[in-house]
């Protein structure tokens, strides 16, 4: 018998699927051709990927992130929600998500240079030959590597066959006058003949140095031969539709051909910006001949397409830590296809080769202070040591820092609230916007902001709840602290003054993802710093890493209890350091072979596996944490204001 299916029209593409029945709404919607984003990677526990039913019937789990109210309406959620028969839904748009502005990502970063010796894996030799003749035979393979040997002393170079398919052509068609772009990476290997080109083409070299992240990638467009940055860009990694943090996408990637897919997104946000740079130059992208990657273990994993699966199973053991380098058709990447593609070593499943970049970039493996270097994004990843030893562990930290999972959340882009200044006599707000325009929501510093000046002027107590009974008497508009769907929520821009023509809340619930995400995070620091013996005093100086760290206030974070109660002269912001570290690597070898160094050095201090962790997260639970007398100056503020 023919298995029965079922008809799904999709609105307002008007795309249609025939599906069996059972089928999960959001896979017959990429049957169709129709995305719909899934953040939590299909799990159920975001309630993003809500579509209307129009006409029809599911089989829907309840949702508790869908109100009474939209389950009258006919909200389901689509990966949920099973198909039961013939069903018309529309699809909401998706939030817009493509691009992050470079002008506000960028705009208090530290100049991009490196202090490594220039000494790039790839440079180009000119080289001229006499042509072959009756008398002079010599093969033209031959021919080229006595003239790259009499020229340069690079007589042992390796070719591969496509070189070597166009070798003949190539060298005939530029009158025996060529450059050849050699790769000399490995110290234990020959150098490799990557291409030939005609002419003299030794004035400009390209390659790149890209930024994986979890939620933004970056690429560094850059000359090899003046060790010049040239061009950077910036855009959202396209797997967040899939998962908004690792353990959602890692999820994922055991869903049928998701880990194609995911490592397909993420190949097409790196070509989509190399695209970017290289039309603004008008250069072509197969000029590029190396790239060198960084990113956490998990998104190496899937864009090498290496299965993840085991990132998160005890005893969370990745399939490597140390990559071999790939050709670039081999990953699909839209550069010169002979090129090679390497990828910074991690450490361990959750300390990944975007650290082992970030400790290079920061100078952390060679200081003669006790240092805690930390990059806060998706994930919480810290190192702590000196020129002597280094110790590593992570949390997950989950994309709240980053605009995600919170109500009004966004990227730190145009329109982001980013400072929030709260009146303590009429708990009016204060706000400060990226690029000045009207505001459109809350980013990472500025959720940061707020509950510290929400819990600082006393409308959240220690545990993170809305005061509503001992405040709203007080405030010249009561209508700030209101009950929403999903508790009581704090209105920090009114639907009149933003840029959506929407309220800008932050709700209890934001509040208590919030707290969970610092209190990861200073758990992780504590149990760091415990682990090897010292005291949070004992750090002589703290680097934070990141776009997260660009516009937090370090007062604001104490506050919080996200960072640790210390002299504020103490802190520094160094910007993309997983990029700067990959910029390094692709200038000079010393650096490439130093990150192998440093990764190799790195003590690995599995949390999970760590009892104290615990006990450390729930005492972290509070604002800023249960005792009190660790936040001295936090104590303070609050015993002035009475």
């Amino acid at each position: 018998m023919a298995e029965e299916k079922s008809k799904i029209s999709f609105l307002p593409s008007h795309a249609v699927a025939d599906v069996p029945k059972g089928t999960l709404l959001v896979d017959a919607a990429e049957g169709a051709g129709v995305h719909i984003d899934i953040p939590c990677g299909g799990q159920g526990r975001c309630g993003r990927c809500k579509v209307k039913l129009e006409s029809g019937s599911v089989e829907d789990s309840q949702n508790p992130h869908l109100t009474a109210e939209q389950v009258r309406d006919g909200w389901v959620l689509s990966c949920l929600a099973t198909v039961a028969g013939d069903v018309v839904v529309t699809v909401p748009p998706a939030r817009a998500r493509e691009r992050v502005a470079d002008t506000a990502a960028h705009r208090t970063a530290v100049t991009v240079h490196s202090d490594w010796p220039l000494d790039p894996a790839v440079r180009g030799y000119y080289v001229e030959m006499s042509a072959p003749s009756l008398d002079d035979n010599m093969c033209d393979l031959d021919r080229l590597k006595a003239a790259l040997g009499r020229t340069h002393g690079l007589s042992d170079v390796a070719v591969g066959l496509p070189v070597l398919q166009d070798l003949g052509k190539t060298l005939r068609a530029a009158d025996w006058k060529v450059t050849a772009v050699v790769e000399q990476g490995n110290v234990n290997l020959p150098p490799r003949l990557m291409d030939i080109r005609a002419g003299d083409r030794t004035g400009t070299s390209f390659g790149v140095a890209v930024d994986i992240g979890t939620t933004t990638v970056v690429v560094y467009l850059t000359n090899l031969k003046t060790g010049e940055l040239v061009k950077r860009a910036s855009a959202f990694n396209r797997q967040i539709s899939r998962g908004e943090d690792v353990i959602s996408r890692i999820i994922y990637s055991q869903r049928g051909k998701g880990l194609d897919e995911l490592r397909s997104l993420v190949v097409q946000t790196i070509n989509e910006l190399l695209e970017e740079v290289c039309t603004s130059l008008d250069v072509p992208t197969s000029a590029i001949d190396d790239m060198v990657v960084a990113g956490n273990t998990t998104m190496t994993q899937l864009f090498f397409g290496l299965d993840p699966k085991t990132i998160r199973e005890e005893p969370y053991i990745p399939t490597a830590v140390h990559y071999p380098p790939v050709l670039a058709r081999e990953v699909g990447v839209a550069i010169n296809p002979n090129a090679s593609v390497y990828a910074l070593p991690c450490v361990a499943a959750y300390v990944g080769g975007d650290i082992t970049a970030g400790v290079l970039g920061s100078g952390t493996y060679k200081s003669d202070v006790l240092t805690l270097f930390m990059d806060v994004g998706t994930n919480g990843e810290m190192v702590l040591g000196n020129a002597d030893w280094l110790m590593t562990c992570a949390c997950s930290a989950g994309p709240a820092f980053e605009g995600a999972g919170v109500r009004c959340g966004m990227r730190a882009t145009t329109g982001a609230i980013e400072d929030v200044r709260i009146s303590s006599r009429t708990y009016e707000t204060t706000i400060k916007v990226i690029d000045d325009v009207k505001p459109q929501g809350l980013c990472g510093s500025g959720m940061i902001s707020a509950v510290a000046e929400m819990f600082v002027t006393g409308i959240l107590d220690k545990s993170g709840k809305m005061q509503v009974d001992g405040v709203r008497a007080r405030m010249r508009n009561p209508q700030r602290l209101r009950s929403g769907d999903h508790g009581y929520e704090y209105v920090l821009v009114f639907a009149e003054q933003s840029g959506t023509g929407e309220d800008i809340v932050l709700t209890e619930v934001d509040v208590d993802n919030l707290v969970r995400t610092k209190g990861a995070i200073f758990a992780g620091i504590t149990s760091l710093v415990e682990g090897v013996g010292v005291t949070l005093t004992d750090i002589e100086q703290v680097l934070i890493g990141g776009a997260f760290g660009q516009h937090i206030s370090v007062e604001q974070a104490i506050q919080i209890g996200l960072l640790p109660d210390l002299p504020w002269d103490k802190f520094k912001f160094l910007g993309n350091t997983s990029a700067l570290g990959a910029f390094n690597a692709l200038l000079s070898r010393e650096a490439r072979v130093k990150t192998d160094e440093i990764a190799g050095r790195m003590t690995y201090l599995e949390l999970i596996a760590d009892n104290s962790f615990m006990n450390e997260f729930m005492s972290a639970l509070f604002l800023p944490h249960t005792d009190l007398d660790a936040f001295p100056a936090v104590k303070a503020v609050l015993e002035a204001a009475g």
